[in-house]
């Protein structure tokens, strides 16, 4: 079975079908099971009209699956724009397929998931210290399915409000949960009674993904966040995920969560860029020097 970021899930599928998102799912298949896989969304963006987008696609096991998917994918597309946001795909391979860069790779935290004492050791030392510091205190840490109503929404939507910053919505995640029962997991540090810190996880097959995460003061100097990521990460394993996307990286406006994302045993993972096949621009993409695409 193929590991699968979000975009690509069938669980992704289901909450975009709620939101009036046309997904299709595209795979080749052998006896073993499925080879590539890559789901396409389709939006309408003006001035182009309808365009396509494959995020965090497509995904085959094999390398060489994803260079010869950008020679064939005018098989199974039309004529429309096309975006993507490729991830293992050389950017020579991309150039000489007619795609036009727009936008530089991002940087992303992957964690492999383990069983706990492998797990432990591989957090960082100051990582490891605080964790252990949380675990003394009287910090009790819930696992609850994710309503609409939680206040980690309400703390998520005025956080991007004051900060600026753009991702999935809040109200996507209410969503998720919905079309997903039991695929979108709080993780609630509670002291003295109060929520102090919580993450969101949203599972889907081998992988899960840290979505949403907040804490209070008090759960700043409790370090209670480092005691809900030990608990989500333990538990996604338990469940049979073998990898946590941690999300951006972002190391120039957010220092302290990269370092917080990496010392929790994390591998820094750079994306493949976005990129926009157009067929009036594909000639003069395939000339664009290569310096211009990395």
């Amino acid at each position: 079975m193929l590991r699968l970021p979000l975009p690509q899930t069938p669980q992704f599928a289901r909450a975009c079908a709620r939101m009036g998102v046309q997904t299709r799912l595209c795979k080749r298949e052998a006896r073993e099971g499925v080879r590539l896989l890559w789901q396409v969304q389709s939006r309408v963006i003006r001035p182009f009209g309808c365009v396509d987008l494959v995020s965090r696609g497509p995904v085959a096991e094999d390398p060489g699956e994803l260079c010869d998917w950008v020679t064939r994918w005018p098989h199974w597309h039309d004529v429309r724009p096309l975006l993507l946001n490729a991830d293992g795909i050389p950017p020579s391979i991309l150039r000489d397929g007619g795609f036009w860069p727009l936008m530089t790779p991002a940087t992303i935290a992957l964690l492999p998931l383990a069983a706990p004492p492998t797990l432990r050791a591989g957090l960082k030392q100051k990582w490891r210290n605080r964790l252990n510091r949380a675990q003394r205190e009287e910090i009790e840490v819930r696992h609850t399915d994710l309503t609409p109503d939680h206040w980690l929404l309400g703390a998520e939507a005025r956080h991007a409000k004051t900060k600026g910053y753009k991702g999935l919505p809040p109200a996507f995640c209410a969503i998720y949960a919905a079309a997903n029962p039991g695929e979108a997991v709080v993780y609630e540090a509670r002291h003295k009674g109060q929520p102090v810190a919580a993450a969101l996880i949203l599972r889907h097959g081998r992988m899960a993904t840290w979505q949403i995460g907040h804490s209070t003061e008090e759960g700043r100097r409790l370090n209670a966040m480092n005691l809900v990521l030990w608990e989500a990460a333990t538990d996604c394993w338990r469940r049979g995920h073998d990898m946590l996307d941690l999300g951006i990286l972002n190391a120039q406006d957010a220092p302290g969560l990269t370092r917080f994302k990496l010392g929790l045993g994390a591998t820094a993972h750079r994306l493949g860029g976005t990129w926009v096949h157009l067929r009036c621009l594909a000639p003069m993409a395939r000339v664009l020097p290569l310096a211009f695409c990395s």
